[in-house]
């Protein structure tokens, strides 16, 4: 919500979910931010009645970004890992994802929040024209 307007219907979103397959790809996308975090001293191995024992300090190794999405229709899940979080990594997700599993689809309904580099300007400003605007 942004200065109390809804960007989307809840009940738009719910209906999607609710329909039957009408033979358009629907397709929920997220991505999350994770860090990449190493053992400072090795965990001890878990003894029988007993959880592992690890220590609390970690080495950060850096950080990556998890690009996932899912085919409410058959169950598939696509996912990329990406160095960034940018626009261009949003935007070759989504080349990657159309031109690799849904070649022939002529349209998708894509489900997705409103995070800004979830736009139409990702495509035009990271792909040639005619690959932006399939």
């Amino acid at each position: 919500m942004i200065n109390g307007e809804y960007l989307a219907n809840m009940e738009d979103i719910l209906d999607i979910y609710a329909a039957p397959f009408s033979g358009i790809p629907r397709i929920c996308f997220d991505e999350r931010p994770c860090q990449l975090i190493g053992n400072v001293l090795a965990p001890i191995p878990a003894k029988p009645n007993s959880t592992k024992k690890e220590h609390q300090e970690y080495i950060r190794n850096g950080v990556c970004n998890v690009l996932l999405a899912y085919d409410i229709d058959t169950g598939q899940r696509y996912l990329m890992v990406t160095e960034s979080k940018t626009k261009a990594d949003y935007a070759q997700f989504m080349k990657w994802l159309l031109d690799t599993h849904y070649p022939n689809a002529s349209k998708i309904q894509l489900v997705q929040d409103n995070f800004s580099t979830h736009s139409y300007g990702a495509f035009y400003e990271n792909l040639p024209f005619d690959e932006a605007r399939k």
